[in-house]
């Protein structure tokens, strides 16, 4: 292979691949907040990072900013060494960043905030932006609800038209109605080639529009893999109600997991094939079943055992 192929490429493989980790590990003393943490980001996908607070999502997202610096292993971003400080401040201008506490100068409007970060990124997208989410501008940001703020980060994260978004946690804050618009929104910004890196704990926003999802525990990478395979993976949500009560050891076959027994009705959730659950159930005198995708929420319990994502510190 001759040398311009192989830099030909290279440079495709760049293009195709926006954000790179490789054994990427951060340590605080004896804690370490990272543990050799790979994966890899695809340019155009909402890429879902999950875990409870704590498990490690701020620190990565940090690195990869180059707001603090690796103990071991690396990154890229853009193309760009996150170790390399004036490769990083070259590719910046290219990416727009959402942080999960927000640091605006309380005593500036919303207007002068934007005016800010405009002076320094530019603001192609703003009027548009503001035309979908609504902070009040004229007021002081010390008076803003942590919803205004949020909706004022999203819009200085976006308006320079960044070709990568980081956000981390971006829908705390904001109501129900703010939370479809922003989801709708990034669905258009992905379809549109834009590139999203989504830090959250919170399993059904992840869910609905994330394109792939990276599960982070204790500072390390539990899985890596696409929503739908993941939810196939999890299994069936299965609720059987019967004619009559039965014996759980009876019903229950190696397949089903999480087995709850209620009088009469069984649910469990269903790791096997569908046609050996029809042909088990047709074993007993069955009234009604209910068969449907997992929840996000279910799989997760398998990595976080009973903890729930908010629980941790």
């Amino acid at each position: 292979m001759c040398a311009q192929t192989e830099t030909a490429e290279i440079d495709s493989d760049r293009d195709a691949t926006t954000i790179r980790l490789d054994d990427l590990t951060k340590r605080y003393g004896n804690v370490t907040a990272n543990d050799a943490v790979s994966f890899s980001v695809d340019a155009g996908e909402i890429f879902g990072y999950l875990g409870p607070n704590g498990a490690g999502k701020t620190t990565t997202i940090r690195l990869l900013l180059g707001l603090i610096k690796p103990t071991a292993g690396t990154a890229d971003v853009l193309g760009a060494d996150i170790t390399d400080r004036r490769a990083l401040t070259e590719v910046k201008a290219d990416i727009g960043y959402l942080p999960d506490s927000l640091g605006f100068e309380e005593r500036l409007t919303g207007q002068q905030v934007l005016d800010y970060f405009a002076r320094m990124r530019g603001d192609e997208r703003r009027a548009e932006l503001l035309e979908l989410f609504h902070p009040p501008l004229e007021k002081p940001v010390e008076t803003y609800s942590h919803g205004n703020k949020r909706m004022l980060g999203i819009v200085q994260a976006f308006m320079h038209d960044p070709e990568l978004v980081i956000l981390d946690e971006p829908t705390s804050g904001l109501d129900p109605l703010k939370q479809d618009r922003l989801h709708a929104f990034l669905e258009d910004e992905r379809d549109a080639g834009k590139t999203i890196f989504f830090s959250s704990h919170v399993l059904s926003e992840v869910q609905r529009v994330c394109d792939r999802v990276g599960i982070i525990r204790d500072g390390g990478l539990v899985a890596l893999e696409d929503i739908d395979d993941l939810l196939e993976r999890g299994g069936k949500d299965v609720r059987v109600h019967l004619a009559e009560p039965v014996d759980e050891k009876r019903f229950t076959t190696p397949a089903m997991i999480d087995v709850e027994t209620v009088d009469r009705t069984v649910r469990f959730t269903y790791t096997g094939e569908a046609n050996a659950l029809l042909g088990h159930l047709v074993r007993f005198d069955v009234e009604d079943v209910e068969i449907a995708d997992p929840q996000l929420d279910d799989i997760f319990k398998h990595y976080y055992g009973d903890s729930t994502p908010g629980e941790t510190g």
